[in-house]
């Protein structure tokens, strides 16, 4: 087993350098520096923009099998006061990719010394907080010739202790959308009301329909959320405003209820466009399709999971936060599942404090579990 403290060590380095997608310079220069550290004589590396495929041959293959890990941080400014702080101001590894890294690096570790009988490929993906790069990477030649038979992938989960595993079979995480609206009418003098379009009365309006969809037109027996998180009109208090802008998230668990959704709002902004004589455009920006884990292979992983000591195993619900590792999932049979880290803080916080020794318990269980299925 590879020493958990050497990558408890990484992850901190790691966690100085966050940056957000497709702008992982540092990061991916370091983690290129750690693998060509490692023997050489069985893996094969390949970089893609900022992301990296590292294959690692078996002794007699008859599958391959990835393992993901995302790469990025977040535009947070930090407030853990940790001594290993984000020197990039006003950036932070604030959802734990700084413990995916280091936690793939020590399972790369593991097999690169101990060899099985099938290929494995662990990818390290940019851009997973947007715009996405789990489609972008599906796309590539490198991948078209290192197509996993299946794949595998975590994400720290704040809210349960160390040694837990949550999983479930079929859908883990939501789909999801951005959503921006940008409407234009015609500004003025207040005093002069009538000879303007107002954007900012256009805006609430709009905002109180929106709220009608889940309500009104996703079946009950599904699962969505509409939310418009930030509205910016007008200039002062005395100019009616010309403009405005509203930018929110759509989350489904089905496509359809996706579909559904998007097409009600494209109705409701029409008849903004209508009423209020003013133009309207819709940029539903970056989306992710849901993770949705293969209901064998999760089993399977439940099954072994359950039955392993020092492994407290929970069948959790499923989740509206979005994960762009569900593209691959779309594409390759495989599952995701969450990792306990034990923080008073969640996810996107700025005091993210996940407990190391959360590193040492994912080594164990993956390295285990891929010697499992890969002899």
């Amino acid at each position: 087993m590879a020493d958990s403290t050497v990558f408890t060590a990484i992850r901190r380095d790691l966690h100085r350098i966050p940056e957000v997608g497709f702008k992982e310079f540092k990061t991916q220069q370091y983690l290129l520096n750690y693998i060509s550290s490692l023997p050489s004589d069985r893996i094969e590396v390949k970089t893609w923009r900022t992301g990296i495929f590292v294959k690692v041959s078996g002794s007699s293959p008859s599958k391959l099998i990835g393992y993901r890990a995302d790469i990025d941080g977040l535009p947070i400014p930090e407030e853990t006061g940790f001594s290993f702080a984000s020197q990039h101001e006003g950036f932070m590894h604030a959802c734990g990719h700084d413990f995916h890294m280091s936690i793939a690096l020590g399972v790369l570790t593991y097999f690169v010394h101990n060899q099985v009988q099938d290929d494995l490929l662990f990818i390290f993906q940019p851009a997973e907080e947007g715009p996405g790069g789990a489609k972008e990477m599906l796309e590539t030649d490198i991948m078209r010739e290192w197509k996993p038979d299946m794949i595998m992938g975590l994400h720290i989960a704040p809210e349960y202790p160390v040694g837990t595993v949550a999983v479930k079979e079929g859908v883990l995480f939501a789909n999801s959308s951005e959503l921006f609206i940008d409407l234009k009418g015609k500004g003025g003098h207040a005093a002069y009301p009538h000879q303007t379009n107002d954007m900012v009365v256009a805006a609430c309006s709009l905002v109180t329909q929106l709220q009608t969809i889940v309500s009104r037109n996703i079946n009950p027996f599904d699962t969505a959320v509409v939310t418009i998180g930030k509205i910016s009109g007008g200039t002062v208090q005395n100019i009616i405003a010309e403009k405005a802008r509203l930018e929110g998230t759509i989350r489904t668990y089905t496509a359809e209820s996706m579909d559904k959704a998007k097409t009600r709002i494209e109705q409701l902004v029409e008849g903004i466009r209508a009423g209020y004589q003013c133009e309207a455009v819709i940029d539903y920006g970056s989306g992710y399709y849901m993770v949705y884990n293969d209901e064998k292979l999760t089993r399977e992983f439940m099954d072994w999971a359950a039955a392993e000591p020092g492994i407290n195993l929970v069948e959790c619900d499923a989740a509206m936060t979005a994960e762009d590792f569900g593209f691959m999932l779309k594409e390759i049979p495989g599952f995701m599942f969450w990792l306990g880290v034990n923080s008073e803080f969640g996810l996107h916080h700025a005091k993210l404090n996940p407990d190391e020794e959360a590193i040492g318990t994912a080594i164990s269980v993956l390295t285990k579990y891929m010697n499992l299925i890969g002899n």
